[in-house]
């Protein structure tokens, strides 16, 4: 399994694309648990004091939140899944 990690995520984590054991059957959670494993740095960007997912954090499965469209870290993944984290979006057109 590989996760896609956009922006400054990509950059603490050494890389845009992380291959993690994870595959078929596991959840996302599991994934997820795998990429903080090999990128433990990434723990102070993505997790809360609680250490719970931060809210503002969108974790993506095949385009989908997993969070609103899913069931959440509890989703089970299949083969050929994407899994992508992308931090918040900050816009501004530079204009004044």
């Amino acid at each position: 399994m590989e996760w896609k990690l956009f922006a400054d995520l990509a950059e603490v984590a050494g890389g845009k694309r992380i291959a993690v054991d994870a595959g078929p059957g596991d959840t996302v959670g599991e994934a997820l648990e795998a990429l903080l494993a090999s990128r433990p740095a990434l723990e102070d960007r993505l997790l809360d004091e609680s250490g719970g997912l931060e809210d503002h954090i969108n974790l993506l499965r095949n385009g989908s939140n997993v969070f609103t469209q899913e069931e959440g870290l509890d989703t089970e993944l299949g083969d050929g899944d994407e899994l992508a984290l992308f931090p918040p979006v900050s816009g501004g057109s530079g204009r004044r």
